[in-house]
C-alpha cells in the first residue's frame, strides 16, 4: 500500500499558492475470500461487498469440488484445492489495481486451513480466519472426501496439536502479519481446541485479535450470528486497511518534511 504525495500550484489573482495532495495510490488493498468445504463464493459476496466500499479490491471463487466442479467433490484432493488457491492468488495480485504488497487472506472453515498454508507460500498481509479447520499432514494426496472416513476428525481436532506435527500451524508460526481468529461457541465441526492450536501457533504475528460469536453453530445458521461475523470482519477490515493507510501518510509527510518538501 502508498500513499499519493505531491506538491500543488493554486493559481488566484496574480498569486500562486503552494498546495500538497495526498491520497491513494492507483494500486488497492486486495482481499481473497477462500470458502469452506460444501461451500461457494455466494457465501462470500455480501462481505465483499462491504469490504470494496472500504477502497479494496476484492474477489472470490469457487474451489473445485463445488458449483460448476460438483462433480469433482469425491475425488479433489487437498493439493488441487492448495493449488485452486495459489492459481487464484497469482490471478488476482497480477490485476493492474491490486497492491500485491498489501493482499488480506480470509477464509472459512477448510478455506481457512488453505489459506494458512498459503500464508507461507505468497505474500500475506493480513490473515483472517473463521473457524480454521485441521487436518491431519498424512494421505495428502487422498481425495478430501475419503479423509473423514479414514480417521477420526473430531478426536483429532479435541486434541492439542503442535506446529511441529501439522503442516498448517508450522505456516502459522512463520506468519509476521496481522491475525484475525474467529470461532463459534457451539462449533461442532471446529471445536474450541483447534481455535487454541492456532492461536499458540501465530507466535510471530504483528498482531493477533480473537473474537467468539455467542451461542453461533459452525455454518452461522442464524441470521445474527452471520451479521455478527460480517460486523466482526468488516470491523478489524477497516481498522487493518484505514490503519496502514494512516502509517504510510504520516511517513510520506514525515519524509518529505524532512527533505524541506513541506515546511511543518
Amino acid at each position: 500500500m502508498d500513499v499519493k504525495l505531491e506538491q500543488v500550484d493554486i493559481k488566484v489573482d496574480h498569486e500562486v499558492l503552494q498546495g500538497t495532495l495526498l491520497g491513494p495510490d492507483t494500486a488497492l488493498p486486495g482481499i481473497l475470500f477462500v470458502h469452506g468445504w460444501g461451500g461457494s463464493q455466494q457465501h462470500d459476496l455480501r462481505r465483499a461487498r462491504e469490504a470494496a466500499a472500504l477502497g479494496c479490491m476484492c474477489m472470490t471463487f469457487d474451489l473445485r469440488g463445488h458449483e460448476r466442479f460438483a462433480l469433482m467433490r469425491e475425488t479433489v484432493t487437498r493439493q488441487q484445492n492448495l493449488e485452486d488457491l495459489l492459481a487464484a492468488y497469482d490471478r488476482f495480485v497480477s490485476l493492474p489495481d491490486v497492491d500485491s504488497r498489501s493482499i488480506m487472506l480470509v477464509g472459512i472453515s477448510y478455506g481457512g486451513y488453505l489459506a494458512a498454508l498459503v500464508s507461507e507460500m505468497r505474500p500475506v498481509r493480513w490473515l483472517a480466519l473463521r473457524s480454521p479447520a485441521l487436518y491431519k499432514d498424512e494421505d495428502w494426496d487422498v481425495p478430501k472426501f475419503e479423509l473423514r472416513n479414514r480417521w477420526d476428525l473430531p478426536a483429532y481436532r479435541s486434541t492439542v496439536v503442535t506446529a511441529e506435527h501439522n503442516r498448517a500451524l508450522k505456516a502459522c508460526t512463520r506468519f509476521q502479519g496481522d491475525v484475525l481468529l474467529v470461532e463459534a461457541e457451539h462449533d461442532e465441526i471446529v471445536p474450541h481446541q483447534v481455535a487454541e492450536n492456532y492461536r499458540k501457533a501465530f507466535t510471530k504475528a504483528k498482531s493477533l485479535t480473537s473474537r467468539v460469536i455467542g451461542g453461533a453453530d459452525h455454518g452461522l445458521v442464524r441470521k445474527e450470528d452471520q451479521q455478527a461475523y460480517t460486523k466482526m470482519l468488516i470491523g478489524w477490515t477497516t481498522e487493518m486497511v484505514i490503519g496502514e493507510r494512516q502509517t504510510v501518510a504520516r511517513t510520506r509527510i514525515a519524509e518529505k518534511t524532512a527533505a524541506g518538501a513541506i515546511k511543518g
